[in-house]
């Protein structure tokens, strides 16, 4: 029998960095807000303390940050006629899990998505004409453009105290910075981090190239720095622990030490950890939420009634909260209508791996989360995309986030992968070696989607989400055309020899690619193909709001976070001065 608690006004369901900025921004409100977390309270100290924090076998091997999949999963398959399998250990993506989410262990890239990624159908076809979008794929514009966001892009960059270079101050292209980059008001809060050899190299083989490189916009602080908000950063170390781990010094900026603090403050702020939610409970018509069911960690089942719910847990596991809850009606690929679970994306991505001479060091074991220099000249509608035969593109770029010693080894194709002769590899290649990588775009596919599994199910009894995904043709060009401009850009810079690289084809979810799991639950202008209106607020249940990267309609050849944080700012402002003022459907049918 579930316990009945007393209700609040404002429910968030997970608590990383978009519960903590909206938890923040509502705090002036009065209103009684509740944060529910399914893992457990972090903080700096004690979590992040050396020498606790470099551990790499527990942290980027053993992943103590993420998600335990012993408990919670899902299942996968790469296309619908095939039969799907539970995930059995991380691989492809590490979902977070504790107070912070992937905010915590992420790498620290923060970049703003260009106006044609939040506008891709419109601006594809007024290009191209819409005959150029194949008939399975459902390229979809945001609702939201880049110059509405653009004040919120800014905010989330200053609470971030993100490093980096403007190359496009209100309209005027600024040299050393991203030329390709949407119109921006405000310079970035900090200069950009310091470079390396291979950054430096890399700049130099791109402008001889003609390309136009830029330091990496980074939420690791070049200096010390306190926010808006009047919270401290240390200066990066460039000690190479930034992804998969905390940070000792606050200089990666995460929500537990950011906006997290600033929402504790509030009398009528309340967060309870080790609480997983089960489903949003809806009245009879289905369209109000009256809260969540969530079973503690001693197995203990609560009701949780509130006005006004908030998903803000991790992409995945927003979508699979939704199915579980009958919110939307759910995506079928077959008749192609439905909503919940379309337009699922990934990364695309390719490079070279770059083997130089024993006179060139590049001491990979310095380095920072999103150190690096950029292109941004084969990304989204920046070049001729159509004359290469897909649509999409990527930033192409050089990073030196550190050369760990477990898993930081580049050793050439053909090198045994244990004994004698791989130890001599490792030795002869770990200060010469440097990698120029592609990271590419995603278009949404009509086969491409989650749902849930009519054959697993997780310790609760739930169906598992089921994820069905491939890379398509579209993809699969991008990324290999892609990877030959790494690899020409590898030679540029004097490797003896380039291995040009490709994530695997067919798509498999074994190896790590990348944390950025996209849609699901997106944002539109039409609810026949969106579950969100502009506001990520639910088109058939205005009470609850969706926040995080299953919001986006595809995936650009950006790390997700700089819109995800964006948006919640863009989300906690329609709350405050929309919503809240006169509770209901904010975007009329």
């Amino acid at each position: 029998m579930a316990t009945q608690l007393k209700p609040v006004d404002v429910l968030l369901v997970g608590y990383g960095w978009t519960g903590g900025i909206i938890a923040k921004e509502l705090a002036s409100t009065g209103l009684r807000i509740l944060a529910l977390e399914r893992g457990g309270p972090r903080d700096t100290n004690p979590d992040f303390l050396e020498p606790r924090k470099d551990d790499e076998l527990r942290y980027a091997v053993r992943h103590e940050l993420m998600q335990d999949v012993s408990r919670e999963t899902l299942t996968f398959r790469n296309k619908s006629s095939q039969t799907a399998l539970p995930m059995r250990q991380l691989g492809s993506f590490l979902p977070g899990e504790g107070v912070g989410g992937a905010g915590v262990h992420w790498n620290g890239v923060t970049w703003r998505w260009t106006p044609w990624d939040q506008e891709a159908r419109k601006q594809t076809i007024d290009k191209y004409g819409a005959k150029i979008i194949p008939e399975d794929m459902q390229i979809q514009d945001w609702g939201v453009s880049y110059d509405e966001l653009e004040p919120y892009y800014d905010k989330f960059e200053k609470t971030c105290g993100v490093s980096g270079k403007a190359g496009n101050l209100n309209g005027q292209k600024v040299e050393g910075g991203n030329v390709f980059e949407g119109a921006r008001k405000n310079e970035y809060p900090n200069p950009p981090l310091q470079q390396t050899q291979a950054g430096v190299m890399f700049e130099k083989a791109a402008k001889n190239l003609g390309y136009h490189p830029f330091p990496s916009p980074a939420a690791n602080a070049s200096r010390p720095y306190t926010n808006p908000d009047g919270v401290a950063f240390g200066q990066c170390h460039y000690c190479g622990f930034c992804e998969r781990f905390g940070c000792e010094a606050n200089a990666k900026a995460s929500p537990h030490f950011t906006v997290m603090p600033i929402a504790a403050k509030n009398p009528n702020f309340e967060l309870r950890t080790n609480t997983n939610v089960m489903k949003v409970l809806l009245d009879s018509t289905g369209t109000k939420a009256t809260g969540v069911v969530y079973v503690d960690a001693r197995g203990r089942e609560f009701i949780q009634p509130a006005d006004l719910v908030v998903l803000s847990a991790y992409a995945l596991g927003n979508v699979a909260l939704m199915l579980w809850s009958g919110i939307g009606k759910p995506y079928d690929p077959v008749t192609n209508t439905g909503v919940v679970g379309r337009n699922y994306a990934y990364q695309a991505s390719s490079g070279a791996t770059l083997f130089f001479d024993d006179k060139t060091y590049f001491n990979n074991f310095m380095g920072a989360g999103a150190l690096g220099v950029n292109i941004d000249d084969f990304n989204a509608g920046n070049y001729d995309f159509a004359r290469m035969g897909y649509i999409g593109g990527g930033g192409i770029g050089c990073s030196t986030s550190g050369g760990r010693p477990i898993q930081g080894r580049p050793v050439p194709a053909g090198t045994p992968r244990w004994g004698l002769d791989w130890k001599k590899a490792t030795a002869q290649n770990y200060l010469h070696a440097a990698n120029v990588s592609n990271q590419g775009s995603n278009m949404a596919h009509r086969g491409n989607y989650l749902d849930l599994d009519p054959t697993y199910r997780d310790i609760y009894g739930r169906p598992l989400m089921r994820m069905t995904f491939d890379f398509l043709d579209n993809e699969q060009k991008m990324m290999k055309a892609l990877a030959d401009v790494c690899a020409t850009i590898g030679k540029e810079m004097g490797a003896q020899k380039v291995e040009a690289r490709t994530n695997p084809i067919p798509y498999s979810i074994v190896p790590y690619q990348s944390t950025h799991n996209t849609g699901g639950a997106v944002m539109g202008t039409d609810p026949r193909t969106s579950v969100l209106n502009r506001y990520c607020q639910v088109w058939d249940v205005p009470n609850v709001f969706v926040t995080g990267a299953c919001v986006f309609p595809q995936n650009a050849g950006k790390n997700p976070t700089g819109p995800v944080g964006a948006l919640a700012y863009w989300i906690a402002d329609a709350l405050k001065n929309q919503y809240l003022k006169s509770p209901g459907a904010l975007v009329k049918v």
